[in-house]
């Protein structure tokens, strides 16, 4: 499968050299990448993520990325995993405890920003 990494277009910075009282242009590329996160013994659970960057001409990460998660129902921004759940239920305690499994190792992986700026699917 194709990755899903969306590359906007170019934005421009403005770096001020004080001895020279040059200012020098830097360009960057941001780009975004969309995954989820889903239980491999049942895939129906699934969590997406979101990360954005950006790069300098160079191909090198430029600061942090910025990562978060999509509620469940609305998609809307949640800064946390257990946020994406916010205002929703399951019906039964089966599912409630496989949701409650799926974040449990979400919150609990090494490198995670990571994951969701490289990944387009993550099972646990």
């Amino acid at each position: 499968m194709a990755k899903n990494v969306s590359v906007d277009a170019k934005s421009t910075l403005e770096k001020k050299e004080a001895n020279e009282g040059k200012v020098e242009e830097e360009e960057y590329t941001e780009h975004r990448n969309e995954m989820y996160f889903f239980l491999e013994k049942h895939p129906e659970y699934r969590i997406s993520a979101v990360g954005r960057w950006l790069e300098n001409q160079k191909g090198e990460v430029v600061g942090d990325a910025d990562t978060y998660f999509l509620h469940i129902t609305s998609g809307q921004r949640c800064e946390g995993v257990r946020n994406c759940f916010q205002g929703w239920s399951e019906e039964d305690e089966e599912s409630d405890e496989k949701w409650e499994t799926l974040c449990q190792r979400i919150e609990e992986l090494d490198g995670l920003e990571q994951i969701i700026c490289d990944e387009e699917s993550f099972g646990l």
